[in-house]
């Protein structure tokens, strides 16, 4: 009996944290010009510093300019336009992100769509114009490529990014290339409805199924599915998830907490 892995791509295979927060501050710089104009190179860096303590409340892309910003608010009182940013802390967004986000997204009058569009333009921009320094802001983490490499189980990659994004650091950075087919990124349906797909597959019928990802909230909703049963299913500790978030997966029964170096060995 063979085994079926769909991964997590951001926090599982690659750490992207350092290209998505400076891609953030680039979009929001084009998004809202005139916030920027008091920001000196200090605030910027304790902006994407920050960034890398809230990235586990990301779950697609663009919500990384709404923190941008809100990280703003919270240091700059004049050009606040949010009800939720006065007295907020990084632990706040880390609690309450989900109560957050349609309040700013709403105050801000900002599209979801839109802002997706513009951090993928800033992000091919950046590609076009730099492609060296794009990849060297993201890292595979240790090990990774090679067990993908060397995997002797059916692996797809399940994610909310970009699907060109995904495979160009596959390609330019793991040396892997991995068929289109096998990649089901953003705008291809929520994860679980992306793992239904991949268990009705003729072709996968009789494969032992194992989903790894890094965010709890993903994990909880598969276990929330009836349909999903059959998935075993993995928190990634070194991805992008909390000490709190950790704590709490090891005490449901069906979720696996999972160090990189089982991971790799798992793939093997």
């Amino acid at each position: 009996m063979g085994d079926l892995y769909a991964l997590d791509f951001d926090g599982v295979l690659c750490d992207s944290c350092g290209e998505s927060s400076l891609s953030a501050v680039k979009a929001a710089k084009v998004r809202w010009p005139a916030l920027f104009d008091t920001v000196d190179s200090t605030l910027q860096d304790w902006i994407v510093d920050q960034m890398h303590i809230v990235r586990p409340v990301v779950e697609t892309g663009y919500e990384n300019l709404l923190l941008v910003r809100l990280l703003l608010e919270m240091r700059i009182p004049s050009i606040r336009k949010s009800s939720v940013s006065e007295g907020l802390t990084v632990d706040g967004i880390l609690e309450n992100w989900s109560k957050i986000k349609p309040v700013i997204m709403e105050e801000w009058a900002e599209n979801r769509d839109a802002l997706i569009e513009l951090f993928g333009k800033v992000r091919d921009e950046w590609m076009d114009n730099d492609l060296a320094t794009w990849i060297g802001a993201n890292r595979f983490y240790p090990g990774v490529p090679d067990a993908l490499k060397f995997a002797s189980s059916s692996i797809y990659i399940v994610t909310t990014k970009q699907s060109r994004f995904a495979d160009a650091l596959l390609q330019e950075l793991a040396g892997l290339k991995i068929p289109p087919e096998r990649i089901y990124g953003l705008g291809t349906g929520p994860k679980v409805e992306v793992l239904k797909q991949l268990q009705r597959k003729p072709e996968h019928q009789g494969l032992k199924l194992h989903f790894v990802e890094d965010r709890l909230a993903t994990l909880k909703n598969v276990i929330k599915d009836p349909e999903l049963d059959g998935w075993n299913l993995y928190l990634g500790d070194w991805g992008y998830n909390t000490h709190k978030e950790r704590g709490e997966a090891a005490s449901i029964p069906r979720i696996t907490l999972l160090q990189l170096t089982d991971f790799s060995k798992k793939l093997k």
